[in-house]
């Protein structure tokens, strides 16, 4: 026996609309310059982190972020290798191949980042009231997206990555002429300091702050830094951006510098 839906007694019938929305703004900007601001960064990154080069400047102790930490043998050979120089001078493995793996997929599981790519390349869905891209729609349960789900554990590595990086920076305070301040240093600490507010903005940090607590009064420390992390968490998406523009900008002073196109802005030493 089947049944079929009935209308109820003096209710209008739906109306026929074959348009996919009835949005008319232009909903579609905003998709349009994700897919064009994380395009154009990647290109950018993907051909630095293969150049193999101007990712050192000797003299101030400048490292860029794509290259840090540094461990193959080029980076013994220039002077950079902080921590040794464990890999070949092989052409496809980057120069900071320990880092950028863990980089990169805290960055692909991020939850603003998810967003951000699911709604610009794969349409899943575009904008509010605008249809799915997709037909059918599995969440995050099934390959690859369940690998999703690592986001927690790629917090950690980001952690400490970021650690490395502000020991960069402070490594460039000390350059063999002693210590020194200059342009270059100011745009090393600036990226640093983003980078930690990005990394600390994660909702996974959050949770790990204050996750599992059934009476914050009895935890008055991990309340206080739960609420500092819960401020920089409403701004998760800005910082997303924004580190990735220090990023870019460090990398590129960086490798202006250490090509000679220009002399790093020296204030002391």
């Amino acid at each position: 026996m089947t049944t079929t839906a009935t209308r109820p007694i003096g209710a209008r019938p739906r109306a026929a609309i074959d348009a996919k929305t009835l949005r008319t703004d232009k909903w579609w900007i905003a998709p349009l310059l994700t897919v064009i601001g994380l395009t154009a960064w990647v290109a950018y990154a993907t051909v630095r982190v293969f150049m193999h080069k101007y990712f050192w400047v000797e003299n101030y102790h400048y490292l860029t972020p794509f290259y840090s930490p540094c461990v193959t043998d080029r980076c013994a050979d220039a002077g950079a290798a902080e921590f040794g120089a464990i890999l070949p001078n092989w052409w496809i493995i980057p120069d900071a191949a320990f880092s950028l793996p863990f980089l990169l997929l805290f960055r692909l599981t991020c939850y603003y980042y998810r967003k951000a790519y699911y709604r610009s390349f794969w349409m899943s869905p575009p904008a509010c009231a605008v249809p799915d891209g997709h037909k059918t729609y599995s969440g995050e349960t099934r390959f690859p997206l369940i690998f999703q789900n690592l986001h927690r554990y790629a917090f950690y590595a980001a952690g400490l990555i970021s650690l490395i990086n502000t020991w960069d920076a402070i490594k460039a305070m000390h350059s063999p002429g002693g210590f020194g301040l200059g342009l270059g240093n100011i745009i090393l600490w600036i990226n640093v300091l983003c980078l930690w507010a990005y990394t600390l903005s994660c909702h996974s940090c959050r949770h790990i702050v204050g996750g599992r607590l059934k009476h914050f009064s009895q935890h008055p420390l991990r309340y206080r830094f739960w609420t500092f992390v819960s401020k920089l968490n409403t701004r998760h998406m800005g910082l997303a951006w924004t580190t990735l523009a220090t990023l870019a900008i460090t990398d590129f002073y960086v490798m202006a510098v250490s090509a000679g196109w220009f002399n790093d802005l020296r204030f002391i030493g």
